[in-house]
């Protein structure tokens, strides 16, 4: 008897510490989440992410919240894994998370669409661009798709006379690369490019690219297009110019970040292009503000996903206001009100002027280019 008595005794110890270690969630506070990698390969984007949010939640808590609700704000490391993803995710939901605002890179995002969907919460990404991310209702892009990067990076380059010969070097076993290559190839047919070459890699032989790089530059290629990662861009750079290979490097949005890569001669970078929504110098009262508060807090010149982080947090509380829901309200009620108000809202953001979305969750906005000079991103001209 003593010992059912104190076996009882235990697991009540056990369900009350357990109870004790669980966030208490306010009723006054919007709670939003955020996932995307803070360590490992990707994690400038995903600290680009966290620091361009945190921005715009402190001005938005600054000026009174959202609906005169405050957010309380939290950040989860993925390392763009889609495990850790569905981790990471688990911990906010536990937290008592009302909307998501991630995550950052592709294949973590396709693990946790599935998640959100299921358990009604509103989903946000501010850079994750495959279209199956937004396969569900409740999840919407601030970036351009992958098919739209591809076409408009192909019409860009015929628009603006960059190359007579191009070559395209790619990841094959990568969703985001694979799906602007694709785009790309068929886009610059109707445009009238001449593609040379196009070579693929994977996750498994991405450290040497002597050989796509050879078939290139043989091949007379003025122009690589490189929809990839700014961490195999980087070893793509070294390589070219240890050959004396020197094409007009062209790039998408997984570019942006080059020049913060460890140990990386950011001169090797100089005349790189990569089609973008944002460009750091731009002259508008909103870019200029953002640009030095950034700076001054985090050291650096912010890049396109800390701009579209910070467009991200003042999208979730644009579509908030139009749903007039409140931070108490089930998530159910919160999601299915906000999926309605994505379609009716227009936001004026670093990211694009005008942004408005479709029911299918894609943003309509117009891209820009912008050229690497002097270790700095400048509009193209």
């Amino acid at each position: 008897m003593k010992r059912r008595v104190l076996c009882l005794a235990l697991v009540l110890i056990l369900a009350v510490s357990a109870f004790g270690g669980c966030k208490k969630k306010s009723s006054n506070k919007f709670y939003i989440g955020a996932i995307g990698p803070l360590t490992e390969g990707a994690a400038q984007y995903g600290l680009a992410v966290k620091q361009g949010a945190q921005i715009a939640v402190d001005e938005i808590n600054e000026a009174g919240g959202i609906n005169g609700y405050k957010i309380e704000y939290k950040f989860e490391d993925d390392t763009a894994d889609g495990e850790k993803a569905v981790n990471a995710y688990n911990t906010l939901k536990d937290w008592g998370m009302d909307v998501l605002m991630g995550t950052v890179t592709t294949g973590a995002c396709l693990s946790v669409k599935d998640e959100t969907n299921r358990d009604n919460i509103f989903q946000l990404t501010p850079s994750a661009s495959a279209v199956d991310v937004i396969k569900y209702n409740n999840c919407f892009q601030v970036c351009f798709t992958d098919p739209n990067q591809g076409t408009a990076s192909a019409k860009y380059i015929s628009d603006n006379k960059l190359a007579k010969k191009v070559a395209v070097i790619y990841d094959s076993s990568e969703v985001y690369s694979s799906g602007i290559y694709e785009k790309f190839v068929a886009e610059a047919k109707n445009q009238g490019l001449d593609i040379v070459v196009a070579e693929a890699f994977t996750a498994d032989s991405k450290t040497d690219f002597t050989v796509q790089l050879t078939k290139a530059k043989n091949a007379g290629a003025d122009l690589v297009f490189l929809p990839i990662y700014y961490n195999e861009a980087a070893l793509i750079l070294k390589q070219a110019d240890a050959m004396g290979y020197e094409p007009t490097f062209f790039g998408c949005d997984g570019l942006d970040g080059i020049l913060t890569v460890k140990g990386f001669d950011a001169k090797l970078a100089e005349g790189v292009m990569l089609l973008t929504p944002f460009s750091a110098d731009a002259t508008d009262d909103l870019t200029k503000k953002f640009v030095k508060k950034y700076e001054e807090k985090y050291n650096e010149t912010p890049s396109q996903f800390a701009a579209d982080a910070y467009d991200a947090i003042y999208i979730i509380k644009a579509a908030l206001e139009k749903a007039d829901v409140k931070p108490g309200d089930d998530n159910k009620k919160i999601c299915e009100a906000m999926e309605k108000a994505m379609t009716e809202i227009k936001v004026d953001g670093l990211t694009g002027q005008g942004m408005t979305w479709t029911a299918s969750g894609e943003v309509n906005k117009t891209p820009v280019a912008v050229v690497i000079k002097d270790g700095k991103y400048e509009l193209y001209k």
